[in-house]
């Protein structure tokens, strides 16, 4: 049993036959005078259900549903949606921990200290701001949100008492994207950020005669991290309390990772019309680490509130730009599929796009870009001059070249000459996958030898030399690449928030990535499979 107080502030379709390996466990959350209690089995009149399928030897994924009861309170709603997944998927957070942040203060205790210290003053501002503004449906869902993340931590420590995280650590699974900005801004001396370091793939594409609109997203990052959850959430909100008016995205569905409440990638589908992702494009501009204070909201808080409480493009980067952290700093693009119909012209808000840096936001309805050139690439270099400005890219590029630049990059380029051959989610899937490094000219670098595997759509750093030489440290020999692909369409995203999703680096013409064999120094991550040689599989929640 747990017992948590309302008003507490806290912080290729695969056809799978019979004979896959594949576990299944469902459970549900009953709230009775102030216990939490969790039994197996699905029971629909109880505050929290959910199932989790693994099927992580067979697809490479793991899958949660989690729903809730509409007529109970709001607190509830949150903690209960919480200590479901918390117990279902706790075996899974615990390998993620330690295959990730489980060591990240072990060598860091100067940092560390300044990061709990920055940790501390955040909860305790935010908690202000939830205290004295009660009437802020903004508040009101950033402490249901902290309410929601407790009640994760909680579940798992029932299920797992005998290997317990503290607090401060469990949050540095949710942190992982902030985590990368807070260690320049806060100067964690032990650890140097790989110049150039990307993170992220992203494709928006209209077909001719706009017969359909393509949304697709490959994540990049380090390979000890895919050990993967795909998530859906059904969580009944209101607005604001004892008010039948329900929030927009009540309905989401994301890739994600065990021990965290949001996507990490970014890409979500929410039941309110908008799917959204993002590419990571980073900040090189020193002078710009001052804009990150203690008060303001981490990204990863904003993402949540801005998908959950709005339902076209232009009020989602009103909400996401309060109180900018400057933390995973991105591009993100929020596509309305409400506002297209195949076969129709493209209605304006059909796209936005933002990009974030420490102290400045811009953001812009760039459907006629979408409309002109008939797809929307991103690739973890700023759009908005300003942007690429202030962050340091235009430095960058004069001493680096064209790889730091927007409209000459590799994958710039390589979005532009292939992006016509997309014309089904076959053909969107080989390009979102593709990489051909040995010989495409677009991979060429001032390199030895003369190409390196990031410069591809769907990276994979691991198949560069360790012997190589490279003037730009992205370029080389690295533990990190796409680690997935995902993709909807008009008729997927309306049919139930489905995607196509394929997990591992890719090995569409590089061979599968396998652990063993890999030239790491470092073990397996627990809970991997060897062998990635995944194919495509049909996410539906029907």
């Amino acid at each position: 049993m747990a017992q948590c107080g309302k008003f507490l502030i806290y912080f290729s379709i695969f056809i799978i036959t019979l004979a896959t390996l594949c576990s299944c466990q469902s459970g549900s959350v009953i709230y009775k005078d102030g216990l939490y209690t969790f039994s197996k089995g699905i029971n629909k009149r109880a505050a929290s259900y959910g199932t989790f399928t693994d099927k992580i030897a067979s697809s490479g994924w793991t899958y949660l549903d989690v729903h809730t009861n509409p007529q109970d309170d709001d607190f509830i709603t949150a903690y209960a949606a919480g200590y479901v997944e918390g117990i279902l998927t706790a075996k899974y957070i615990y390998m993620h921990w330690k295959n990730t942040v489980g060591d990240y203060c072990k060598q860091k205790s100067i940092y560390c200290q300044k990061l709990k210290s920055f940790i501390m003053k955040n909860n305790q501002w935010m908690a202000t701001q939830i205290k004295h503004r009660p009437h802020s449906i903004y508040w009101y869902h950033i402490n249901l949100t902290l309410i929601q993340q407790k009640g994760l931590r909680d579940g798992y420590h029932k299920a797992m008492p005998h290997k317990p995280i503290d607090e401060f650590s469990f949050l540095l699974i949710e942190l992982s994207g902030d985590l990368e900005s807070l260690e320049t801004a806060l100067k964690d001396e032990d650890t140097h950020h790989v110049l150039g370091s990307g993170s992220c793939s992203a494709f928006i594409k209209v077909l001719p005669d706009n017969r359909d609109l393509y949304f697709a997203h490959d994540t990049w990052t380090g390979y000890q991290t895919m050990l993967r959850i795909y998530k859906y959430y059904e969580l009944n909100f209101s607005m604001l309390p004892k008010t039948n008016v329900t929030v927009p995205g009540t309905r989401i569905s994301f890739s994600s990772y065990p021990g965290t409440i949001l996507s990490g990638d970014d890409y979500y589908l929410i039941g309110s019309g908008l799917a959204t992702m993002e590419t990571t494009n980073g900040n090189s501009n020193e002078k710009l680490w001052k804009y990150v204070t203690p008060s303001s909201v981490l990204e990863w808080i904003r993402t949540i509130i801005a998908n959950r409480l709005t339902s076209s493009g232009n009020d989602w980067v009103k909400i996401f730009s309060k109180y900018n952290s400057g933390t995973y700093n991105n591009q993100w693009m929020i596509l309305d599929y409400k506002l297209f119909a195949p076969k129709r012209p493209l209605n304006p808000n059909t796209l936005w796009v933002l990009e974030q840096i420490p102290g400045k936001i811009e953001s812009a309805d760039v459907t006629n870009v979408l409309k002109k050139q008939g797809y929307w690439a991103s690739y973890n270099v700023p759009y908005f001059s300003s942007i690429f400005n202030m962050s340091g890219n235009q430095e960058q590029a004069k001493k680096y070249g064209n790889w730091f630049t927007h409209d000459k990059c590799p994958r710039a380029l390589i979005f532009k000459r292939d992006q016509h051959k997309v014309n089904s989610m076959e053909s969107l899937m080989k390009l979102m996958r593709y990489n051909d490094f040995k010989h495409d000219p677009l991979s060429r670098c001032n390199c030895t030898p003369p190409y390196s595997a990031e410069n591809a759509i769907s990276a994979r750093s691991d198949l560069n030399p360790a012997d190589g030489k490279y003037n730009i440290g992205a370029l080389g020999h690295r533990c990190h690449g796409g680690t997935d692909s995902k993709s909807t369409n008009y008729t997927m995203f309306h049919s139930g928030l489905k995607s196509y999703a394929i997990a591992g680096p890719t090995h569409e013409q590089q061979p599968p990535f396998r652990w063993s064999t890999a030239k790491f120094n470092m073990t397996k991550p627990l809970g991997h499979p060897d062998l990635f040689n995944f194919t495509r599989q049909l996410v539906s929640w029907d």
